[in-house]
């Protein structure tokens, strides 16, 4: 999909990320972990967001159709692993679209550049740029940034999660039947048993959203602006910033099999109820 008034990818595109790279870690070599973070998706997020507009978007495609990757994508993960590689030289790498390394102090960031990339590549506002800082694959904060609405989620199971640095308000018990769900189930498992075990659970909500950026939906579920949140088979970084804030506004977070699912104590006590007696998980 190309951006019909773009210009052509620039030949230097690696050239002037490492230049950004450069300039960023000049600016916040003493930044603390959580600084760094908020600071890392802020100028990823509005990194894509400039290259939306400036350069030819050719999606390349993934494991489908709408499983695709961008320069913008691959531009924005240089820049916040390029980063991190010599910030934080010491924890590991793991990025949606390939950064890797091995982490010697135990931690282990995890990067998802832009969140949304179909949304992003549509012309939607709905993307993100998402980054998790991990420990025995727990989350330590998330951090993600909404380049359109201009703020930044930002926290962790002991960091009270802030939107724009304001916290959120807690969250409070209540069932499914009087939440929205966001949730994702792409077209292709319709024909398997996961698509009823799916329904089973989403028939219970009071209504269903299906917006396409795991990390968005998740830092709305800990902000309150939806109810909860269920999906299967989701990658680490689909899944780790987004858990991170949920948690950090007092709600909780399970795998149950292969789906993940977040919400209020309560409702995921539900979801968990519905899914363990479900025929498929």
């Amino acid at each position: 999909m190309t951006k019909g008034t773009a210009a052509a990818n620039p030949p230097n595109m690696e050239e002037m990320i490492d230049a950004l790279t450069k300039t960023f870690v000049i600016s916040h070599e003493t930044d603390s972990d959580e600084h760094l973070a908020q600071a890392l998706v802020f100028n990823a997020g509005r990194l894509a967001w400039r290259l939306r507009s400036s350069v030819d978007l050719k999606a390349e495609q993934k494991t489908n159709v709408t499983d695709v990757v961008t320069v913008a994508d691959r531009a924005a993960e240089r820049f916040v692993a390029g980063v991190l590689a010599q910030l934080r030289p010491e924890d590991g790498l793991l990025g949606e679209e390939g950064a890797s390394s091995d982490s010697s102090s135990g931690r282990r960031w995890v990067i998802d550049p832009i969140d949304g990339t179909w949304n992003f590549t549509s012309g939607s506002d709905y993307f993100c740029s998402a980054l998790a800082l991990v420990e025995d694959d727990n989350p330590i904060f998330g951090a993600v940034h909404r380049p359109a609405m201009g703020y930044t989620w930002f926290g962790g199971p002991g960091l009270p999660t802030t939107r724009d640095g304001q916290p959120v308000p807690r969250l409070d018990k209540a069932p499914m039947s009087q939440l929205c769900l966001g949730t994702y189930l792409h077209p292709t498992r319709f024909g398997e048993p996961v698509k009823k075990t799916w329904e089973q659970v989403i028939s219970n909500f009071g209504t269903v959203r299906m917006l396409g950026s795991a990390s968005i939906d998740l830092g709305s579920v800990a902000d309150g602006t939806l109810g909860a949140w269920l999906q299967h088979s989701v990658a680490e970084w689909d899944w780790q910033p987004g858990r991170a804030l949920v948690e950090g506004a007092g709600g909780s977070t399970a795998r149950v099999g292969k789906w993940c699912i977040a919400g209020n104590s309560q409702v995921v006590k539900e979801m968990a109820e519905v899914l363990n007696n479900a025929d498929s998980i």
